[in-house]
């Protein structure tokens, strides 16, 4: 299955005291860019906040985002020097890949993407000012930690985030002097959100949901001394797809004359009847979505194909129906469609698959009528006019 791979940044809001879960919701969203055609992902639509890219826009672009609303930790004992490293400041994230099921909220269709936290990040308050209080700096941390270069300091709060590699375990900052008052506001972290080809979803909104545990030996771990007010993260995912499925058909292009390959003259001067009579029309396509075609006929019989009608005689003729699709669509066995028959039932034309945003490219659709019909269509003296309304669907319901 074709991933995108987008990065983004969160930071969450609890209420002190409060034992729920805290809960944020991620927007994603698909809309066909015509100036893009083979660009297909999502885009990321959670607004900022007060966090990462509120205080370090210069970093923020099309796949680094963030949200913010403050969490607190305070230190619970003092930190003295020489500590275990749990009785210090830790910074463990849950950095492994995890899928995420999300669900057409009207079908129940699902897709999987994929979720992991790439940082760790928050504001420091309360902190002692003596220098030589730790033994390395916050700007540069132990690795695996990596400092993402947008910290931002002040006398009232200093603000960072550490990256952190897939499978990291994260990193601890020593104290070489005791400490007693430390307060972390505005938790955050980074995160890969790896989504699925929006081409081959459903318009609509999935919804999905995960849930990460924060504290002492939790999925988000600060160590044993620096404790949250709430014990759970609740990520809600809302994944919204648009798609365009258009089809433009030229001036005149809903009134097909079959005709001789050149034209009549030569049964009409010569007798000669032609082996065929046929119309190529061609139309505009507009797809970001798969899709499925088919035919309704004014004049039908027992088989699949469309009649027209001689209301004189009342004498009917089928008319084999086929299409030809652009480069880009595909049919459901990956390959390219060329004159694939269309039929009342639809069997064969049961799933078309765009493989990027087709915008405005040429479709063909072929009208025929073959030798053995057109035989008994001309009779030598008779002036017969046959006619009937034949409709090719696209649907997007697939």
């Amino acid at each position: 299955m074709w991933l995108k791979s987008l990065i983004l940044v969160v930071a969450f809001g609890l209420l002190p005291g409060i034992a729920a879960a805290a809960q944020v919701s991620i927007f994603a969203s698909f809309k066909p860019d015509p100036t893009q055609p083979m660009r297909n992902v999502f885009k990321n639509e959670t607004p900022p906040g007060d966090s990462y890219c509120g205080w370090a826009p210069q970093y923020c672009h099309s796949d680094r985002y963030s949200i913010g609303a403050p969490i607190t930790f305070r230190l619970a004992q003092t930190i003295q020097p020489g500590h275990d490293e749990r009785q210090g400041v830790m910074f463990r994230a849950p950095t492994y890949r995890q899928n995420v099921t999300v669900i057409h909220e009207e079908t129940g269709e699902s897709q999987t993407l994929q979720f992991r936290v790439s940082g760790i990040g928050m504001g420091i308050t309360d902190r002692p000012e003596e220098p030589g209080t730790w033994e390395t700096s916050w700007t540069y941390p132990p690795a695996p930690c990596v400092n993402n270069g947008t910290a931002v300091g002040s006398p009232a709060i200093y603000l960072f985030t550490y990256f952190l590699a897939e499978g990291a375990e994260g990193c601890a900052i020593r104290a070489a002097k005791p400490v007693s008052l430390l307060t972390f506001r505005s938790f955050g972290f980074a995160y890969e959100l790896v989504t699925p080809n929006p081409l081959g979803m459903r318009v609509g909104i999935y919804r999905g949901q995960t849930t990460y545990s924060v504290g002492p030996n939790k999925d988000f771990d600060l160590g044993d001394v620096m404790l949250p007010d709430d014990d759970q993260i609740t990520l809600d995912f809302r994944l919204t797809v648009e798609h365009t499925l258009k089809v433009d058909i030229p001036p005149g292009g809903t009134n097909v004359e079959l005709v001789p390959q050149g034209g009549w003259q030569g049964w009409l001067n010569q007798g000669r009847k032609p082996t065929r009579l046929f119309k190529d029309q061609t139309v505009n396509l507009y797809v970001s979505s798969r899709f499925k075609m088919g035919l309704d006929c004014q004049y039908a019989d027992a088989d699949n194909d469309c009649r027209i009608r001689d209301s004189v005689s009342g004498e009917s003729v089928p008319v084999n129906v086929s299409v030809s699709l652009p480069y880009g669509i595909s049919d459901a066995a990956g390959r390219p469609v060329n004159r694939q028959p269309l039929r009342r039932d639809g069997v064969g034309t049961e799933l078309f698959q765009p493989t990027f945003y087709v915008d405005r490219k040429a479709s063909t659709l072929h009208f025929e009528i073959e030798r053995d019909e057109v035989e008994k269509m001309l009779k030598v003296g008779e002036t017969r006019t046959y006619s009937g309304n034949v409709t090719v669907i696209w649907d997007s319901e697939v």
